[in-house]
């Protein structure tokens, strides 16, 4: 991913900032706490998925 990623909130989140915020790109996946915005954590796209498809499951 490059460094200009645009970062999403879920819709879920409400008013405060208690949430995660996405930057998705072609190959990977970067995932922030929306109250300490930064670089965050950066997956490669095939082990993003596997992470959602394990909590889709649970």
């Amino acid at each position: 991913m490059s460094n200009d990623k645009t970062w999403r909130k879920s819709t879920h989140s409400g008013a405060g900032n208690n949430c995660v915020e996405l930057a998705v790109g072609r190959i990977a996946t970067s995932i922030r706490d929306t109250k300490r915005p930064g670089p965050g954590l950066t997956f490669a796209d095939r082990s993003f998925r596997a992470f959602l498809t394990s909590l889709r499951q649970t």
